[in-house]
């Protein structure tokens, strides 16, 4: 009976591994850009990196997430599985199965409806693996800017790489990227909260009225804002679409004791990093990042060169 336990903990492990590894790839990287591109400046609608913005969007963030992925998917979405399976094209077949109320006209705007969020699925797939490598790439400009001109190239290749991989199958990806990702959730989760300790107050963003506050008082400021908040629950959709391979508590699991607490720790770190000094609106994911890796990529950079 305990070695059954044992066996049964360990699979439930393994799984949450490497759900880790394929599910949270798009949803992992998206402090890697997100709040950098809220306070673009070269943006054509620029938020101003005020204090009360600054709250705002980081309170904006958080309520996002919370409410988006942990509410809606974890606690919502992912309980209507077709035998385990998920994602739109499961959805559409519960509908086909469990029949609707309704004539033909309903069946078909239904169904109209699923082939729409089947292309937006496809169209995301599409474009964040290329958002999410160039941006990590980008990040090597902040300490060696002599090798801007590589970032392209890089990304390329690596992005071939990765789709190379994939021909292996699931399990693969996860068991080669599980703990790349563990290491990558506990790196940006340590720096984020560097960030907070020097500038605890961002801490208060965690207050809806922040939020509520920034949207309604600033609206014609706050409305284009959305379009870059929205940034931090791309790929959400992966834990309802990857749920056939990986199972729901696995993937539930880890993203509330692993993945959603880096994440928040690293968006609140990032504000409060702009919070200390406006200037890092440039680049804060990076510039939370400990002086000795930077002092790592310099060498690198004095050798390339």
């Amino acid at each position: 009976m305990i070695h059954s336990v044992d066996r049964r903990a360990t699979a439930q492990a393994a799984l949450a591994l490497g759900a880790l590894g394929v599910v949270f790839g798009d949803i992992g990287t998206s402090p890697l850009y997100t709040i950098q591109t809220v306070f673009n400046p070269h943006d054509p609608h620029p938020i101003a990196a005020t204090r009360e913005s600054i709250f705002g969007i980081v309170s904006l963030i958080f309520w996002s997430v919370t409410l988006i992925v942990t509410v809606t998917y974890v606690l919502l979405v992912m309980r209507a599985d077709n035998d385990g399976e998920g994602g739109i094209l499961a959805l559409i077949t519960l509908i086909r199965r469990r029949g609707v109320a309704g004539g033909r006209r309903t069946k078909l705007a239904l169904a109209t409806l699923g082939v729409f969020g089947a292309s937006l699925f496809f169209g995301d797939s599409m474009i964040t693996p290329a958002i999410s490598v160039l941006s990590a790439v980008e990040g090597v400009k902040v300490a060696a800017p002599s090798v801007s001109d590589l970032i392209l190239p890089i990304t390329a290749a690596i992005i071939v790489c990765l789709f190379l991989v994939q021909r292996f199958g699931t399990g693969a990806v996860g068991r080669l990227f599980g703990p790349v990702m563990a290491l990558w959730f506990a790196a940006i989760g340590v720096s984020g909260l560097r960030g907070i300790v020097d500038h605890p107050e961002i801490l208060k963003a965690v207050s809806p009225s922040y939020a509520l506050g920034f949207l309604f008082g600033h609206f014609s400021t706050a409305f284009f804002s959305l379009a870059a908040v929205v940034l931090a629950v791309t790929g959400a959709e992966a834990l309802y679409a990857d749920m056939g391979h990986f199972g729901r508590k696995p993937i539930i699991r880890i993203w509330l004791l692993l993945v959603f607490p880096a994440c928040i720790l690293s968006y609140l770190g990032q504000g409060a990093l702009i919070l200390g000094d406006r200037s890092n609106i440039r680049s804060p994911f990076f510039l939370l990042v400990p002086g000795w890796v930077w002092g790592a990529l310099t060498r690198f950079e004095a050798v390339w060169v």
